[in-house]
């Protein structure tokens, strides 16, 4: 049984790459029994395969009809599941909803992919990019001449692992109270326009505007941007609320009476000039001395090295070291029931036997299975 909130939630997870395997983490963190369905054959786990981590693996060769018959037994006993392949694939396998939820009614059937079940695009081959190019969000981010993706944090995780998190565990509620299971149909693309609700307000509200670099939050504005300083190395301002503002400039010395023009668009390209100036005089270490733990809104821009030594980061142990390979701590955190990290990526068909046996079947269901080739 898993530690964590999520404890007794069981999920069967159909492996897949990226999203799918990340959103398989987060549910075994928080302590869900999250089977994974591998393909039948070698297959070694590497400690660096983090968004593995935490699971158990049944290796199936989904060719074979006992195999099929054995994922839906599996779907009997399941809360969930996860499956990211493209529409109409699960179906011509035999283990599409109608099937599955014949045979499990209170089962909540997650089905994450970049255009969704339906629309022009369903079908079509696509990444994280594409899918939030059509939502707003990739003309919204990048520099003064182009979009810039970034990384795959607002599609394949946010728009999708997240969101498609967030529906399984509405829908287990939701049948725990009904009787009901359903479909969940999550598509990046929703995800990631959801992800715009504020942006879309800002838009009707008039206070926003389609050039990238010229609005509040997206590097636009001289205090909420990024700043490189006198050793080459970063550090970011969000001193938006006037009176971290005025502290901004306490702690950076400027007195220029232009920068009284705080909200003016006309001034933010000259006042920026004057602050990327002011801060390149200093290194990022002497940056950190004067408004670490400010109301500044300032934090240090830190590598992938860096980060997990940070002392907050050290102080709420953020990051932590699992057979040598550094990566984030469960998230988020539980005052009662506190998630943790429940194994290692598993080696593919590890717990063929452990995992099938404490899922409903017998030592001879596991034998006719082998014997049939399916596992």
């Amino acid at each position: 049984m898993g530690k964590g909130p999520l404890s007794g939630l069981k999920v069967l997870e159909f492996a897949g790459i990226g999203p799918g395997p990340f959103c398989g983490m987060l549910l075994s963190d928080l302590g869900a029994d999250v089977v994974r369905i591998d393909r039948k054959g070698p297959g070694r786990a590497s400690p660096a395969d983090v968004t593995s981590r935490g699971r158990r693996s049944v290796a199936l060769d989904l060719k074979q009809p006992a195999a099929i018959e054995a994922c839906l037994k599996l779907m009997e006993e399941a809360d969930a599941i996860i499956e990211g392949f493209r529409p109409g694939v699960m179906e011509r396998l035999g283990l599409g909803p109608d099937v599955a939820l014949a045979r499990n009614p209170r089962l909540v059937f997650g089905r994450m992919t970049g255009w969704g079940q339906f629309g022009p695009y369903a079908k079509a081959a696509g990444h994280d990019m594409n899918y939030i190019a059509i939502t707003g969000a990739l003309h919204a981010i990048g520099t003064d001449d182009k979009p810039v993706p970034p990384l795959n944090l607002v599609g394949d995780f946010g728009g999708g692992a997240l969101y498609l998190a967030f529906g399984l565990l509405a829908g287990v509620i939701s049948a725990r109270q009904t009787g009901q299971g359903q479909v969940i149909d999550c598509a990046m693309s929703d995800g990631a326009a959801s992800l715009m609700a504020m942006f879309y307000g800002f838009k009707g509200a008039g206070i926003w505007q389609e050039t990238r670099r010229s609005n509040l939050l997206d590097g636009g504005a001289h205090f909420y941007d990024t700043y490189q300083c006198a050793d080459g190395k970063w550090i970011s301002i969000g001193s938006i609320e006037p009176q971290f503002y005025a502290l901004l400039l306490e702690k950076t010395g400027i007195t220029d009476p232009e920068f009284s023009n705080q909200m003016s668009r006309d001034h933010w390209p000259s006042l920026k000039a004057k602050l990327a100036k002011a801060i390149l005089g200093k290194t990022q270490a002497e940056w950190c001395e004067i408004m670490d733990a400010t109301d500044v809104c300032f934090a240090p821009i830190l590598d992938l090295d860096e980060a997990p030594r940070h002392p907050h980061n050290v102080a709420r142990q953020t990051f932590v070291t699992v057979e040598g390979v550094v990566q984030p701590a469960p998230a988020p955190r539980f005052s009662a029931t506190p998630g943790e990290i429940q194994g290692p990526p598993p080696k593919i068909g590890a717990h063929n036997a452990e995992a099938l046996s404490e899922w409903g079947f017998s030592a001879a269901d596991i034998e006719a299975l082998t014997a049939a080739g399916g596992i």
